[in-house]
């Protein structure tokens, strides 16, 4: 086996069957991206300039076109038998596609880059025997690969030869050129050519070198990086669940927030149901979780259309069955070879009769009985509470019964770290920081109420009128727009921020130390360092807060 870049005339001139029934088109990894010295011009939609041989390359746009910022995209040429070495081997739509070797290719989930972080910095990340070859600012660079739980990890920084000064990685995470982040080391998918004994690689996997660097690597490091085998992790899944003296392993008890058990379910293929109230943003952290993730809405769908449809063939006198349209979606959607979240919404509205298709696809991953669920595909569903919806039907137990049950609450506490990233108004944020029982009000069914997002409603238009507290009765309703202005109101005659001792602020609880960094904030204007002071003693969470929703008011 030995790896080497594609030729001109097997993408253009004579094209490869993977080229002639897809685009020539190759998505960046995040390695890629970060890797990448953008001229402002590198990406399109996700796509890169990626190298042919002979100094070649293929666009941005999948065009026979000159391209001054190229990433690679790794071919591996076969020998004989070495395709026993692929994994997964599946076909769709006429390519067939396989797994082989491991590579850094995308960003950490967000749940565990703190930790990594805060191991990294304290010098308790594990190493493996493991490093990868990216270029760097200085050349080319061995980088090593940390453990993370399970998880094998490398520390890359972004390109500082960067027009914009910042990367978007796929997740969304924008990145200041200079920094630093982790990657996760994932199994690389390439599609597979077995005609011409050929591994193409699916996306463009690192940039940063200039062709004939690049040339050199593939020849003389790159296989065995890909191919490289941790002994430290090796030995010890040899001797799985033993200790050193042949003892089972102890137990731990892990801490988990709400989103890093959905994510460690869905991690180890079990499908999750997400119970909570309306409002309380189960989509949003399946999107944290994939951003690509495929919603179905079941309250609007039929058991025909979860199953697929049968025609009737005039021609040929017979019954066709044709695919459902989200299968195809979801097939697409996989074709990466990353994880990706197939999510069945509202599960509790949908019909006892499309609840039992559900469930023969949960049980078997198979779609009306013949089409299989891509295997990266992972099954997280969603309900409301039955006190919220008259429609709504308890799952058979059958079904019940093969899920992983989360149920989450959204309180002001949990809310309140999202709601800083998202951008949340400050009102907003310094009413429900003082008076928590206004998160979530009834439904009346005659004047609007409150939930977590509507709340995100209010905030949006606060944003636009210039913070017009007229606007927020026909979203919440009279009595919390109400509340809402008397507390204002009230807060702006607060500018004495009294004296606490340490032992005095160590016994507040969450919500007073909310209402204590919301006065200084009204304080802020005529004692600005005794109010920082203050909220600094409180701890970094309230200090952020503070700051967040100091510069807001300011319009900085």
């Amino acid at each position: 086996m030995k790896s080497i870049f594609l030729s001109h005339k097997q993408v253009f001139e004579s094209p490869l069957p993977l080229f002639r029934a897809s685009a020539k088109t190759a998505a960046a990894t995040d390695l890629a991206l970060l890797t990448v010295p953008d001229d402002g011009f590198a990406l399109h939609d996700g796509d890169i300039s990626w190298y042919l041989a002979d100094g070649m390359c293929v666009d941005r746009g999948g065009r026979d076109e000159p391209a001054g910022v190229c990433a690679v995209r790794p071919v591996l040429e076969l020998g004989p038998g070495e395709a026993s070495l692929l994994k997964g081997i599946r076909e769709t739509a006429g390519i067939a596609a396989a797994e082989f070797g491991a590579y850094p290719m995308t960003i950490l989930a967000p749940t565990l880059r703190d930790m990594a972080e805060k191991e990294y910095k304290d010098g308790t990340l594990p190493l493996t025997d493991l490093t990868f070859t990216v270029a760097g600012s200085d050349g080319l660079e061995s980088l090593p690969v940390y453990r993370l739980g399970a998880k094998q990890i490398v520390r890359v920084t972004a390109s500082e030869d960067n027009v914009s000064g910042y990367v978007q990685l796929s997740d969304g995470t924008a990145l200041s050129a200079g920094s630093e982040v982790f990657l996760e080391v994932r199994p690389v998918r390439w599609y597979y050519d077995a005609a011409n004994h050929l591994l193409i690689c699916g996306r463009a996997l690192f940039a940063g070198m200039e062709s004939e660097e690049a040339k050199r690597y593939l020849a003389e490091r790159f296989l065995e990086e890909l191919t490289a085998v941790d002994e430290k992790t090796a030995a010890e899944e040899e001797t799985a669940g033993a200790g050193e003296s042949g003892q089972r392993k102890p137990f731990h008890i892990g801490s988990h927030d709400e989103l890093a058990l959905i994510r460690a379910y869905v991690e180890a293929d079990i499908p999750v149901f997400i119970h909570g109230l309306a409002g309380d943003g189960k989509s949003d952290r399946i999107r944290q979780i994939d951003p690509q993730a495929l919603d179905i809405e079941l309250v609007n769908e039929t058991p025909e259309t979860i199953n697929g449809r049968a025609i009737y063939n005039e021609t040929k006198d017979e019954i066709i069955d044709v695919k459902p349209t989200w299968l195809v979606k979801m097939e697409r959607l996989c074709e990466d070879g990353e994880t990706h979240i197939l999510f069945f919404d509202e599960l509790t509205n949908a019909t006892k009769q499309t609840q039992s298709v559900i469930f023969k696809i949960v049980l078997e991953r198979v779609v009306n009985n013949r089409w299989p669920l891509p295997p990266n595909a992972r099954i997280v569903a969603a309900g409301n509470d039955r006190s919220e919806s008259t429609v709504s039907h308890d799952l058979a137990e059958p079904l019940f019964g093969r899920f992983a049950h989360i149920y989450i609450r959204t309180t002001v506490e949990n809310w309140m770290p999202w709601a800083v990233g998202e951008g949340i108004n400050p009102y907003v944020m310094e009413f429900l920081a003082n008076n928590d029982l206004y998160l979530r009000t009834a439904y009346t069914g005659t004047e609007g109420y409150a939930d977590p997002r509507r709340w995100e409603m209010v905030s949006r238009v606060l944003d636009h009128s210039g913070n017009d507290f007229a606007l927020l009765e026909p979203i919440v309703g009279h009595e919390t727009a109400e509340a809402f202005i008397r507390f204002f109101k009230a807060q702006e005659q607060l500018k004495d921020l009294g004296t606490y001792t340490d032992e005095e602020l160590a016994h507040f609880t969450i919500a007073r130390r909310y209402q204590l960094a919301q006065q200084c904030l009204y304080a802020a204007d005529t004692k600005p360092e005794e109010a920082r002071a203050l909220v600094t003693r409180l701890g970094a969470e309230y200090l952020a807060w503070y700051d967040y929703v100091l510069a807001r008011k300011k319009g900085l």
